[in-house]
């Protein structure tokens, strides 16, 4: 009986008949035989049409397939080393599955950026936006692995919420039962929660945020994981996260190797991320930024443009520390040698791509948070339940959270984060 496989499966199958089930990516023909292109989804590989194998009317039926055209075929898998997959399957039997129409709208020409964002549900056929889901998805498995081995539970956070995070000017109001909620742009609040429960958490969630801006490192919707853990200070802060993005830089080398040639990335300049990190303060980050030509005043927080310029300055990743507290969120804690500095750190992934994590030590001390909270002019009402968690065993906490499009945009060396993401929401970008 012919045994129905995976191309990913082919070298358990070599010389054998086999069947497999994909998609025409391309084809050419040299008088009685055809070669076709196919790929099902975990490979790609060629298959060789022979006219006298399979008799003229079939041939000639094959002959015809238009470009995405679905199919099973039956042969004889070989392997091929001119191959560029290792393999080709010597075609006995194709089946038809469905003919495509033969106006595909995707060739091998250059299109712009719009109607690949158009036709998006068809770019993700391509093998670089294959390549691109295929890092997304070791990075990911990547992450809960790294979690795990550090004692993290995942604890699922609301993307309904009644409070802000950073402000309320980049969020999204929606109508909940006549009550005014917003979307999340973050579940930091509620894993400080869980920490009392877990001692270390993270989550894994979409999230949301209605800034009204059109740089290559922003979406409107866009997946994050945060993490909290008790009893850790800002410095083991930073240490977890170094270790995090050189697990995940090794595994992705290690097992997307072929995704990241597809995408013409060059590893030498992954394999270069190393610990330790490069640490400086934001004090030190803004006069290198001015040595560098920006016009950035202390006390302004960093622009794109400042990260691209200092990032590009470095081949390692950089924590920038101790940002001043007046331009930072409300549940920083402050410096100990300088109140007007919060315990924070950005970490800018290198050659340009900016900001990939954000964390911080939080306030833990009641009256020091509620002060802080009115500083902001938020509403004490709209905290109670946050304020409490300091009312009952209180203790010294940090997390960050990573953007999951921007490591992946540095980690593929692309040039924006829309192709991070399978159906990007951008500013004026919604469909498909």
């Amino acid at each position: 009986m012919t045994k129905r496989i995976f191309l990913s499966q082919a070298e358990k199958h070599k010389n054998k008949e086999v069947e497999i089930s994909g998609w025409l990516a391309n084809k050419r023909s040299s008088g009685k035989i055809q070669f076709l292109q196919i790929r099902d989804g975990t490979g790609f590989i060629q298959a060789i049409v022979i006219k006298n194998n399979v008799g003229e009317k079939e041939f000639e039926k094959i002959k015809s397939l238009t470009i995405e055209s679905s199919l099973v075929i039956e042969g004889i898998l070989h392997q091929d080393k001119r191959s560029p997959t290792g393999f080709e399957i010597e075609v006995k039997k194709i089946k038809i599955i469905h003919l495509a129409k033969d106006d595909y709208p995707i060739g091998k020409k250059e299109h712009g950026v719009d109607f690949l964002l158009d036709n998006r549900h068809l770019w993700l056929r391509s093998s670089k936006q294959r390549a691109i889901q295929l890092i997304r998805n070791e990075l990911i498995y990547g992450i809960y692995e790294f979690y795990k081995s550090k004692d993290f539970v995942k604890v699922d956070t609301p993307i309904f919420t009644p409070n802000v995070c950073e402000g309320t000017t980049t969020l999204f109001k929606v109508d909940y039962f006549g009550k005014k909620l917003y979307l999340s742009q973050s579940g930091q609040l509620y894993l400080e929660a869980a920490i009392y429960s877990l001692r270390r958490v993270f989550d894994f969630s979409p999230v949301f945020r209605a800034e009204k801006s059109k740089t290559r490192r922003h979406l409107i919707e866009f997946w994050m994981t945060n993490a909290e853990a008790a009893f850790i200070d800002h410095k083991e802060n930073l240490k977890i996260q170094e270790e995090m993005i050189v697990y995940l830089i090794k595994k992705i080398l290690k097992n997307c190797s072929k995704e990241l040639e597809v995408l013409n990335r060059d590893v030498g300049l992954l394999q270069a991320i190393k610990p330790p990190f490069i640490k400086m303060s934001y004090q030190q980050a803004v006069a290198e930024l001015k040595k560098l030509g920006s016009n950035i005043k202390y006390g302004e927080d960093l622009g794109n443009d400042d990260e691209t310029l200092l990032t590009k300055a470095y081949s390692k990743p950089i924590f920038i520390e101790f940002y001043p507290a007046k331009i930072k969120a409300f549940y920083m804690k402050r410096h100990p040698e300088d109140k007007n500095l919060a315990l924070c750190a950005d970490l800018l992934a290198p050659e340009g791509y900016g900001e990939i994590i954000g964390g911080s030590q939080r306030e833990d001390d009641y009256n020091l948070l509620l002060k802080s909270i009115n500083e902001h002019k938020f509403l004490k009402k709209d905290f109670i339940w946050y304020l409490d968690l300091r009312n009952y065993g209180s203790i010294p906490h940090s997390g960050f959270g990573l953007g999951i499009e921007r490591i992946l945009a540095w980690i593929c060396g692309l040039k924006h984060v829309r192709q991070t993401i399978p159906f990007p929401r951008m500013l004026k970008r919604f469909y498909p």
